[in-house]
């Protein structure tokens, strides 16, 4: 009998939850979303009385928000969560008694991708909702607070919202493509975290390629940045496609990679 697509979605829920990892993943990137963001705002809130007037006018509330040193953390669990779903099915052989359940390789990628993509979806929506509300609640009591109405701010949070999901089907592709845990991690911390401080934006050909990497997608939709003539700033469009690129082709190279390749 031919496994319903419920059903395998039903299977790879159970699997995503029986892993260790994805508990502690999960609450790395709820405290580090929420602690960064109060810490930044916390202060700003301090400081406020002593920033002078030209700096109260170019404060830009939403950084406090998604303050960078905090998303990163949250960047690497996101990632490690996508690369351990398949990768650790793979280094510990349970992956051979998936396939021979069910044949059909590509639709066990497809419920993969599906309950990944809805769970990091879903915690990214609390941890960006949370990040925002905290934060802007702090700064409110300075009358520096934004609310989501504000210019940009709706943007930032469903860009970190949707960040999750991102970095988590890069891992899906990565963990299909390398096989074993520890690997794939590397590699998609790489591509993640690393990458983008290896290409900067002086130059066309490095900033098209800092441009098109997914925390650099991230970073110019959360944020309102000042533009010198000489940098080649990305534009908002632009990052808002490199962040529907990446979750496609990395669930498209597992798919590819799943099926052909015998485990």
């Amino acid at each position: 009998m031919r496994a319903r697509f419920r059903d395998l979605l039903a299977a790879e829920w159970i699997k995503l939850w029986s892993l260790r990892s994805t508990y502690g993943a999960l609450a790395l990137i709820a405290v580090s979303a929420v602690l960064f963001s109060a810490r930044a705002a916390l202060g700003d809130h301090h400081n406020w009385p002593d920033y002078p007037a030209d700096r109260r006018a170019a404060f830009d509330p939403i950084h406090d928000a998604f303050p960078e040193e905090g998303w990163l953390f949250v960047v690497l669990a996101a990632g490690a969560v996508g690369a351990v779903m398949i990768a650790g099915e793979y280094a510990s052989g349970q992956i051979r008694t998936t396939f021979l359940a069910v044949p059909d390789r590509r639709a066990v990628v497809a419920a993969k991708v599906t309950v990944l993509a809805a769970v990091m979806l879903a915690v990214g929506a609390v941890a960006a909702s949370a990040s925002f509300w905290v934060s802007q609640t702090i700064l409110a009591d300075r009358d520096a607070g934004a609310s989501i109405g504000d210019p940009g701010a709706l943007r930032a949070v469903v860009a970190s919202t949707l960040l999750l999901p991102v970095c988590a089907l890069l891992g899906l592709g990565v963990g299909a493509l390398v096989r074993h845990t520890a690997p794939a991690i590397v590699v998609t911390t790489t591509l993640l975290l690393l990458a983008p401080l290896a290409f900067d934006i002086d130059r066309r050909w490095t900033a098209a390629i800092h441009n098109a990497l997914p925390v650099s997608a991230w970073e110019r939709l959360v944020g309102n940045p000042y533009v010198l003539p000489n940098l080649h700033v990305a534009t908002v469009p632009g990052s808002w496609a490199v962040y529907a690129a990446w979750p496609v082709a990395a669930a498209l190279l597992a798919a590819v990679v799943v099926h052909r390749r015998e485990p």
